[in-house]
């Protein structure tokens, strides 16, 4: 194995440990049991690469068959939940580990996309749901509005990557490009991180949001003896 290629292996296991964390704790906050955990922590893992598979039509899906991946999610989930009171505390220090697995996953899922024919746009696509399709699996498994759909710039940094690769492929080849664009959304996301650029986003609404009237106000606007 080459330097490159050892270098998003490392990378990648990184993400799956960090993603499979963050399923987890999801799942400890729940009030969920330990299989809720492993479920949450290997849901956020391994599903972004499962849908990916499926829609370009692997099968079965990498993230099944290749054995390290699955066990390796399951024990971090299994890991992250029991130790939860212990590993919560660094939550900041997994934000940046999340950090190196959207990169991985995003280069890795546009790599694979190109490698099947995909055009410019479903590149773009299955880097974003490879990053980020577990998280919205594991959202949804925990009654929740996907983060995604709410703060969009995590979705936003994927889509990137897509971009990033489909133009470094044609300049490094394959194997680099995918090691470069991880490498680019990895300090994005840094940045984003350390800025607090999640926290403040864009969005569009149609036409302003205008709260309900507090009942009470609007009972002192009536009669109180009208009939």
């Amino acid at each position: 194995m080459g330097l490159v290629s050892l270098l998003i292996n490392i990378f990648n296991y990184i993400g799956i440990v960090a993603f499979a964390a963050s399923g987890a704790f999801k799942a400890y906050e729940k009030n969920l049991d330990i299989l809720g955990g492993i479920v949450l922590g290997s849901s956020v893992a391994l599903a972004g690469g499962i849908i990916r598979d499926v829609l370009i039509g692997v099968f079965p899906p990498t993230n099944i068959v290749y054995l390290p991946y699955p066990v390796t999610a399951i024990v971090a989930s299994l890991a992250a939940y029991v130790f939860y009171p212990c590993i919560s505390r660094y939550r900041n220090a997994l934000m940046y580990a999340d950090a190196i697995g959207l990169g991985t996953f995003s280069a890795v899922g546009a790599e694979v996309a190109a490698e099947h024919g995909l055009n410019v746009l479903g590149v773009v696509l299955m880097a974003a749901v490879t990053a980020a399709g577990g998280g919205v699996v594991r959202d949804v498994l925990a009654g929740e509005i996907p983060t995604i759909f709410r703060r969009d710039i995590y979705a936003t940094v994927a889509v990137l990557g897509g971009a990033i690769y489909l133009v470094f492929r044609s300049m490094l080849g394959s194997e680099t490009a995918v090691l470069a664009t991880a490498i680019i959304i990895v300090i994005t996301r840094f940045i984003i991180i350390m800025r607090g650029l999640d926290r403040a986003y864009v969005t569009i609404h149609l036409s302003p949001y205008k709260p309900a009237r507090d009942v009470k106000n609007v009972r002192h606007d009536v009669n109180p003896h009208s009939r």
